[in-house]
């Protein structure tokens, strides 16, 4: 009887054993979770003073945090968690070049916030155009190992753009293996390198209905920001280019003391293009429930037009917009998701209220 028990005790402290270990062992990937809505006022200096008007514009993050047994298995529970692989969050990049490409990103959402805000605000800036960030080079790219991941490409064949589209419809068109040569900036030293142009891979448009030719790396672009009067603008850890509107309402409100905020606490996120695009980006389930979480009454979401291409391609198989909207809808039912195309449409909701047409037809 003795010996029977000390079997199953045994057969018990080795399942937990195998529990304990199977739960904190590594699996190779990410989780996903809501992360912190912050205010803006603390990141950004006009003339060195804060902004210190009553309500908040928030920039919304996603919490990556390394995924073990335990994690994994409490993501598929939890409706505001999710498993991502760590290749589809790195790009099989290292955690230091990941983190470097995100603070690229940022970088150039900034330039771009202070682009848009200062030209709708009627003020003095001159944005001088270093050339694109390389943010990773392709395994097939004939240029691997020649440039690298924080390389500035200042020409190609010896052109100089004035914006990464200039650079990209250089190339666009050119046949592939056409030599061409290019040159970047590392480290504050100039260096040139040639190699052969390749076919981009799902890169078939109106536009292009061959699909583009390139040299195989993502890019952003790399601009040095002048302005009268000064801004400082500092975003600590976060990184990533899904700031760039808030960031461009909040250099836009502070810098013409319009008090569009009018005290309410209005959070967001979306990319802006130095022409004031906004564009869509990624877990904006979680950032509507960070948002709430933080008290926000209003969320700004980009807003495109659904077809079943993209669906298939989106979270969710929704756009940015009816997954914020849906989220909202569910977990936040006192927050106004408001769509937005363009920097001037969250002004006009801003200043009028008014909300751009949406459809969830697919086209």
């Amino acid at each position: 009887m003795r010996k029977k028990s000390k079997v199953i005790a045994i057969i018990l402290a080795s399942l937990v054993t195998c529990v304990l270990v199977g739960g904190f062992w590594p699996v190779n990937g990410y989780i996903e979770s809501p992360g912190g809505a912050d205010d803006l006022s603390q990141f950004v200096r006009i003339d060195n003073k804060q902004d210190t008007q009553r309500g908040a514009y928030r920039i919304t993050s996603v919490y990556l945090s390394e995924a073990n047994g335990f994690s994994y298995l409490k993501s598929k529970i939890s409706p505001h968690e999710s498993f991502e692989k760590a290749s589809d969050i790195t790009g099989g990049e290292s955690t230091e070049n990941f983190d470097k490409v995100q603070n690229f990103y940022m970088q150039s959402a900034i330039a771009n916030a202070q682009i848009v805000a200062f030209k709708q605000a009627h003020k003095t800036i001159k944005a001088t155009y270093r050339g694109i960030y390389v943010l990773s080079v392709s395994k097939t790219s004939n240029f691997k190992n020649r440039i690298r991941i924080g390389d500035t490409i200042t020409a190609i064949d010896g052109h100089h753009y004035t914006n990464s589209d200039g650079f990209i419809k250089y190339l666009a068109n050119k046949d592939k293996n056409k030599k061409v040569t290019v040159t970047y900036q590392r480290n504050n030293k100039l260096g040139n390198t040639s190699g052969k142009t390749m076919k981009l891979p799902g890169t078939k448009t109106k536009e292009f209905p061959n699909g583009r030719t390139g040299i195989g790396i993502v890019l952003t672009d790399n601009v040095s920001i002048k302005t009268v009067p000064s801004v400082k603008v500092d975003a600590g850890q976060i990184g990533g280019p899904s700031g760039g509107l808030m960031f461009s309402l909040q250099i836009y409100d502070q810098l013409t003391n319009q008090n569009l905020r009018k005290g309410r606490n209005i959070s967001g996120s979306g990319t802006i293009s130095s022409e004031g695009y906004v564009g869509e980006i990624g877990g904006i389930d979680k950032k509507v429930i960070a948002a709430n979480a933080a008290g926000s009454k209003v969320f700004f979401a980009p807003y495109i037009k659904p077809s079943r291409a993209l669906l298939k391609l989106e979270e969710q198989h929704k756009t940015n917009y009816m997954l914020a909207r849906d989220t909202a809808k569910k977990y936040a039912p006192n927050m106004k998701v408001v769509p937005v195309e363009t920097f001037q449409d969250a002004l006009n909701y801003l200043k009028t209220g008014k909300v751009i047409q949406t459809t969830d037809k697919v086209q």
